[in-house]
Formats: C-alpha cells, sequence, structure tokens
C-alpha cells in the first residue's frame, strides 16, 4: 500500500522538542506548557492522492458450514513517506479482509496466532454463544488456532472484528488488528440500495494514528481517552481518494479508533442519508448533515453525488459534553479532513432509495423482568476494576431487561454490550434522537446524562463463560473499566469462570 504523508495543521508532536527544552514534566507530543493541546486543523490541507484500498472479500468454503480462515500476524507497511512502518494485520500486514455471511448461514472461523504474543479475535455486535465471542477468556498462544463455530441469526448489518486480549486491547487494534464482518439477510437484499461491494458499497474503516519521521508507527502517551493520533487512516490508507461511480453510494463507516470520536459530514453541507447503525437498518431514511461515532460504532450513510464533482468526508469539532481543555485532549476540538470522494464525469443511475427500511420491532418493556444500574467512572464500573474471575451480573435466558447507564464524571465515555443488539428507551428522560433509534450495541455516555437501554437475552447460555460489557475508549477498557455477565438458563446460577472450553489449542 503505497501512500503520501499528508501535510498537518497544528501538528501535535511539533511541540514536543519545545516542552521537553522547558520542562521535564511535559511528556505529551503537542501538549502546550498550560498541559493541554492544541487543536488540530486538516481542512484543505491534505493532499488526496492515494487510491483507497479496499480491504478485499475474506475466501471461503462453502457447504454445510461456512468457513473461513484468518492468521494474525506482523508485517511491515508503507502508509506514510520516510520509510515501513512495523504493524499487526490479519492475512496480512495491516488489518484483515472483509467477511461476509447471510443470516442462517453457520460459519466456523480458523484463527492462527502468528504474533510473538497471545491475542484474542472478538465478533463485535455478533449474537453468538460466549464461548465463541473472542473475548479475554479465549486467548490464543503464540502458533495455536482458535476455532469457533455459530449460526448467524440477527439481522444484515455491519459487524466488526478485532482483539479483546485483557488488558492488551488498544495497542492490538492500534498496531492493525481490525476487518468488517457484514452480514446479509433476505430482506436487505430486497431492498434497492447500492449493494455492489468496493464499487458502490464501500467499506470505511477510520483510524488515527501517529508516526515518526521515518514512517514508523508509534505509540504516544495516553492521556485523558488514550491514544489521539494525528494522521487519519481509511482502510489503512493515509490521504485516501476514492473513485465514485454511481450516483449513489453507500459508506459502510466504522470507527475503529481506540480513543477518537469523529462528527462526521461532508464539507460543503450537503446532507446525507443514514441508513442503518450498529445493528442494521433504521427503519426509514434519515437525513442528516452530521452523525457522531466513538469509538466502536457504526453508521451506513448514503452520498448523492453529480458527475464531475468532489466532496470531501470530514470530522467536524464535537460537543462530548466536556470542558475547553478537554475538549482539546480528547480531539473533540479538531477538524480533520479523512476521505476525497470524486465523482466520474458518467456516473451510473441509481434508484430513489426506499422509504421504508428495516423492521424495527421495539422491545416490550411491560415484559421487563430486570433493571441493573452501571455507572462508570474512574476506570471502573459500578465501582469495580475488572476481575476476570468475578461473575458481575447473572441473566436468565429469554427475558428482556432494562440497562440504566451513566457516565459519573468528566470524562468521555462510551458503553458496549456484547451478544445483543440494545433500543435506546430514553435519553434523560427524554425520546431518543432519531439517529438512535435503530439496534445498537455502542453508545457514547455524555457526562452525567442517563441512558435506559432495552435488551433481550435470547438462546445461549453458559453458567461458566461470560460475556463482557465495558467502555469502548480502549485505555479505559484495559485500566478496569469492564464487567462481565454470564446467561443462565430459568432458576441457574453461575460457576466458576474458567476458560478451558473456549481457548485455543
Amino acid at each position: 500500500m503505497n501512500t503520501r504523508r499528508h501535510p498537518h495543521g497544528t501538528s501535535r508532536r511539533g511541540f514536543l522538542k519545545l516542552g521537553a527544552a522547558l520542562t521535564a514534566s511535559v511528556t505529551l507530543p503537542g501538549c502546550s506548557l498550560l498541559g493541554t493541546w492544541d487543536a488540530i486543523d486538516t481542512v484543505g490541507r491534505v493532499d488526496f492522492g492515494n487510491p483507497l484500498h479496499i480491504p478485499p472479500l475474506a475466501e471461503a468454503t462453502r457447504g454445510a458450514t461456512t468457513q473461513f480462515a484468518l492468521t494474525a500476524q506482523a508485517g511491515r507497511s508503507a502508509i506514510v513517506e520516510g520509510g515501513e512502518a512495523t504493524t499487526w494485520g490479519l492475512n496480512g500486514s495491516l488489518l484483515g479482509p472483509t467477511l461476509r455471511a447471510r443470516r442462517g448461514e453457520t460459519v466456523r472461523i480458523t484463527v492462527g496466532n502468528r504474533l510473538s504474543e497471545s491475542t484474542t479475535l472478538h465478533w463485535h455486535g455478533m449474537h453468538l454463544p460466549a464461548v465463541a465471542d473472542g473475548g479475554p477468556h479465549q486467548p490464543i498462544e503464540p502458533g495455536a488456532t482458535w476455532s469457533p463455530s455459530w449460526r448467524i441469526d440477527q439481522p444484515a448489518a455491519t459487524l466488526w472484528y478485532h482483539p479483546h486480549p485483557h488488558g492488551r486491547t488498544e495497542r492490538h487494534i492500534y498496531r492493525g488488528l481490525a476487518g468488517l464482518f457484514i452480514v446479509d439477510d433476505d430482506h436487505e437484499a430486497s431492498l434497492p440500495l447500492p449493494r455492489t461491494y468496493g464499487v458502490d458499497d464501500i467499506p470505511v474503516i477510520v483510524q488515527d494514528k501517529t508516526f515518526d519521521s521515518a514512517g514508523q508507527l508509534i505509540e504516544t502517551t495516553r492521556h485523558d481517552n488514550g491514544m489521539i493520533g494525528d494522521t487519519i487512516l481509511v482502510n489503512g490508507t493515509a490521504a485516501p481518494v476514492f473513485e465514485v461511480s454511481a450516483r449513489r453510494t453507500r459508506l459502510r463507516i466504522l470507527n475503529a479508533s481506540t480513543a477518537r470520536s469523529y462528527d462526521f459530514g461532508l464539507d460543503d453541507g450537503r446532507a446525507f442519508n443514514m441508513i442503518a447503525s450498529d445493528g442494521g437498518l433504521l427503519r426509514e431514511p434519515l437525513e442528516l448533515t452530521r452523525i457522531l461515532l466513538t469509538p466502536g460504532e457504526r453508521a451506513e450513510i448514503v452520498v448523492d453525488m453529480r458527475p464531475g464533482e468532489n466532496v470531501t468526508l470530514r470530522s467536524y469539532p464535537q460537543d462530548l459534553g466536556l470542558s475547553d481543555a478537554r475538549t482539546r485532549n480528547t480531539g473533540a476540538a479538531d477538524k480533520l479532513d479523512v476521505l476525497l470522494l470524486r465523482a466520474g464525469r458518467q456516473l451510473r443511475p441509481a434508484p430513489e432509495l426506499p422509504s421504508k427500511l428495516g423492521l424495527v420491532a421495539p422491545h416490550d418493556e411491560s415484559a421487563v423482568v430486570a433493571t441493573r444500574a452501571f455507572e462508570l467512572r474512574n476506570n471502573r464500573i459500578n465501582g469495580e476494576r475488572m476481575d476476570m474471575g468475578r461473575v458481575d451480573e447473572v441473566v436468565t435466558v429469554d427475558t428482556t431487561e432494562v440497562w440504566e447507564v451513566w457516565n459519573g464524571h468528566r470524562q468521555p465515555h462510551n458503553f458496549h454490550v456484547h451478544d445483543v443488539q440494545f433500543q435506546v428507551l430514553s435519553v434523560d428522560g427524554r425520546p431518543p434522537p432519531p439517529e438512535l433509534s435503530g439496534w445498537k450495541d455502542t453508545i457514547y455516555l455524555p457526562p452525567e446524562v442517563r441512558f435506559r437501554l432495552i435488551m433481550r437475552f435470547t438462546e445461549y447460555t453458559d453458567p461458566a463463560m461470560p460475556y463482557m460489557y465495558h467502555c469502548h475508549l480502549l485505555w479505559h477498557e484495559d485500566r478496569g473499566m469492564m464487567g462481565q455477565f454470564v446467561v443462565v438458563e430459568p432458576g441457574g446460577s453461575p460457576r466458576a469462570i474458567g476458560d478451558a472450553h473456549g481457548s485455543a489449542r
């Protein structure tokens, strides 16, 4: 992947030498003498010239079971000028192929580990048995393989996969281990939506990184929400441009950054149609000019273009409910040009978007059997740091619950639940905004704002193997802002947690 380094705006790392010369206590690249970052502004400064890399569709062996093979490995990647970076990838040197399967298929994924340390692979957003979830209880040791299998039974959606080793998730994803997992179904396939992968249906995996002058990927000092990079990659490409060939293009946007949030919009202010959130299609297209995605969240949008025009996908400053200083420290004040969409002189016509999309049946609140409360504060949930041997919550299968979740202090946090897709009942007692009306598995929590989430736990039970819930700002997760729950049969109780039936061999 040959790419060029793009010119930056006010660079954080540009202040490092000055800060180090004046005070030994300043260790953050680009930190001002007052201990806060200056905002980055790359608007109009990115030399878009590198063809957007489209992750290939993973090869599959189809039969009674659809089989995929992934191998985690180290490699070298030419991402920016100056030299090659040491990166990690799956079936390659950076990121991984796109897995694609249909609802009703049984899949088996053989994951090999050629790294020098153990890792895992978690299927983010997927409904599946806890033993196949790929969380911290399913480690894959160097030289080992792990082969989870499950039947896909959920609506069409843009999901993703990434490592989940306890205490090391941020570093493993930052180095490059991630990829999309697209689920298809008959209903979505019947709709007149852009769907030719790599042509008018485009993966957009957005990450921020930091590189040194030799083109090497470096880990910066963590501050507030983790590592904040000053170079934006899409599908591993810096300064990317995509050649648009159709009047309507579907962008499957994934925030795969470890800490940075993005408020995506188009540079000329035009509206786009959001058609799906984390867990699948919305009820109807939603016209927006901005969509906020925090780490782990996804949105599918459709962009209309005319022949010969250019439009840039941009991230705008965000109001995350933080102080001015913390807004700058977390990257929320940054203005970032992300991806250039360049339309050809002739574009393939496309049908109008359908007025109705998904079948988002609301969960029955009268059927709720339990309400649980979760406060995120100081790298803890409900005052507890993650303990691999402790079951925090016990859920009964085939029941519906409400989880009340809030951020109890002034840092940014979001909340991700494994195995289920939830619906947002209310935000501080008010109905959720339209972009939060569909299926979600990850949601941003502004400080002191209470969210009521409704979810139903079905099909899979395992009293000794838990699922996770956690902040998806991964430095926070690694430091302990995570808990775990088991799903049991009616009247059942948890057993001692063990990884014997979930680990790779």
